[in-house]
């Protein structure tokens, strides 16, 4: 049986269907040993269709970037990672599954933002990416979005990066839809498209897949601000400041570097020093 997170009244209402309702700090077996842990077990929420970040096929275990981070997380909380249950977290239904008590934690590219911390709370950020671009190896003539005018972009369809740059860095720019990333970098590839453009630590991960290493570099130069953090359920204060401890001492030790390094591996991709280089956690229950 797993321990969910949420502490609130609605969040307890709904985690009465699922589980109990209580912070793994509270758990009577951290008295019997194993850490916070104990012997029960925690949901994270990941992407699985995000190679180097969240990537997973069928019932094989889990990689990248997010997964990874999550691992080392939980297990300063004293969690080992039998104890990790996965499950997939959409962008679209993030917010709900951490309201309604299905997951307790989310690693997954989620930005933190004022209009999702209306619903739940955040702990990190762990990363900070920017939005930047994805050219050919041995393209030298794209450095930065405004170069883009007269070019072949890739955007997912509806998605808002690609249109970004058109909105207030290219308007002469060309944007070519399809339904994923991973197509946008198969038209890269084959000089269909110029560019492709969204987080830059995604793009490096798309990159860094063995089919693609070698072919392609990230620009190095992000033109936006998103803070990678833990979504945990509403008022989760306790858990908060316990998962901040632990991204702390991972910062701090240089853990999540080489974990983003090891995941990174194979293209041209350096997190931007600026955004990540003295990271400030959110303030839990504020």
């Amino acid at each position: 049986m797993r321990v969910s997170f949420a502490t609130s009244a609605a969040a307890a209402a709904a985690a009465a269907l699922v589980l109990t309702s209580c912070s793994p700090s509270q758990s009577e077996d951290e008295e019997e040993g194993g850490g916070n842990g104990g012997d029960e077990t925690v949901t994270v929420g990941i992407k699985y269709d995000q190679p180097g970040l969240g990537f997973r096929e069928g019932e094989n275990e889990p990689t990248g970037f997010d997964v990874d981070v999550a691992k080392a997380v939980l297990s300063e909380m004293g969690y080992e990672e039998d104890q990790i249950e996965w499950a997939e977290a959409e962008t679209p239904q993030r917010e709900n599954l951490l309201e309604n008590g299905q997951i307790d934690m989310i690693f997954a590219t989620y930005s933190i933002t004022d209009e999702r911390a209306e619903r739940v709370d955040f702990a990190g950020p762990y990363f900070v990416a920017g939005q930047d671009i994805l050219v050919r190896e041995d393209e030298t003539d794209i450095e930065e979005p405004e170069d883009l005018n007269g070019k072949n972009l890739c955007s997912v369809t509806g998605s808002t990066p690609a249109q970004n740059i058109q909105d207030t860095y290219a308007d002469d720019v060309e944007l070519v839809e399809q339904n994923g990333y991973a197509e946008c970098v198969t038209y890269l590839d084959s000089g269909q498209v110029d560019a492709v453009t969204t987080d830059d630590v995604i793009l490096a991960g798309l990159a860094a897949t063995d089919e693609n290493a070698g072919k392609f570099r990230v620009v190095g130069n992000p033109f936006s601000e998103e803070r990678y953090g833990v979504g945990l359920p509403p008022d989760s204060a306790d858990t908060c400041e316990e998962v901040n401890d632990a991204i702390q001492t991972l910062l701090d030790d240089g853990t999540i570097d080489e974990l983003l390094a090891e995941n990174t591996d194979g293209v041209d991709y350096e997190a931007n020093e600026e955004l990540n280089s003295d990271i400030e956690l959110e303030d839990c229950g504020s």
